[in-house]
């Protein structure tokens, strides 16, 4: 089979999932079309012609997708149309999320030829794996890039591929949104840009003070990314005890997984 455009959709909120999307993206050498779903969520249903190879790449929370990129995927439709499936995560693990993935563009018209698991500097805990995606990583990525393509080369019809599995439990793990939220310290400028850029407008500013709806936050980082100031910070006694321990208990290098 083969394949005329290639669609990138992907959320990363600081920027690592992006990077593992990007090296992916410039690998195929074929005219792509980006979905940032960070600036611009997918609220009604997009078709992807069966020649569009569609590459989603999407961030582990707590080991599963965020609910707000399951969101806009599930207005994704696949025609019989081949996908690579990734989740990068920050060296812990990535439980179920690779397999909710795949199953939820299975579920929604795509076969997906290859999947795997990378690696990026966590964004809660920067300290782990704090580099990454090194170039080893990026040499795996464009090795595995090249090898998806080659699969689907390959492959004389969509009806003739044979399904694969992938690491991860049904029934999925319990979705849990992350304790520890993000907070402007006393130097915000209260220039508005965390406002501005988080997803769930959990961020209010006004003339004295930058405040954080906690029930919609959901810890992605995007806040302290863009904070011009880096005002914007996990902060408290509770995160820095805890940091402490993620990082004795999770600093230990993981490689990628490949599914193929």
């Amino acid at each position: 089979m083969q394949f005329s455009e290639t669609e990138l959709v992907y959320f990363s909120a600081t920027g690592t999932t992006r990077k593992v999307i990007e090296t992916i993206g410039k690998n195929l050498s074929v005219r792509s079309n980006d979905h940032n779903l960070l600036l611009h969520p997918i609220h009604e249903d997009i078709s992807v012609p069966p020649d569009h190879l569609t590459v989603v790449a999407m961030p582990v929370y707590n080991g599963r997708l965020p609910g707000y990129c399951t969101q806009s995927l599930a207005h994704l439709k696949g025609n019989r149309t081949p996908a690579v499936a990734v989740v990068v995560y920050g060296n812990r693990e990535y439980d179920d999320a690779l397999l909710e993935l795949k199953t939820l563009l299975e579920e929604n018209g795509f076969f997906v030829i290859g999947a795997a698991a990378f690696i990026a500097r966590h964004s809660i805990f920067p300290q782990v794996a704090t580099d990454r995606p090194d170039e080893n990583d990026l040499a795996l990525i464009r090795d595995f890039t090249l090898r998806c393509a080659e699969k689907l080369r390959s492959l004389p019809k969509a009806e003739e591929f044979v399904p694969f599995q992938v690491k991860g439990n049904f029934p999925y793990k319990e979705a849990r949104s992350v304790p520890m939220k993000p907070s402007s310290g006393d130097d915000c400028a209260l220039c508005g840009t965390c406002a501005q850029i988080c997803p769930v407008n959990a961020i209010t500013v006004t003339e004295t003070a930058t405040r954080t709806d906690e029930n919609l936050c959901m810890s992605c980082g995007a806040c302290i990314n863009a904070c011009p100031s880096e005002s914007r910070q996990y902060r408290g006694a509770d995160y820095e005890k805890f940091k402490s321990k993620f990082i004795e208990r999770f600093s230990n290098r993981k490689e990628p997984e490949l599914f193929l």
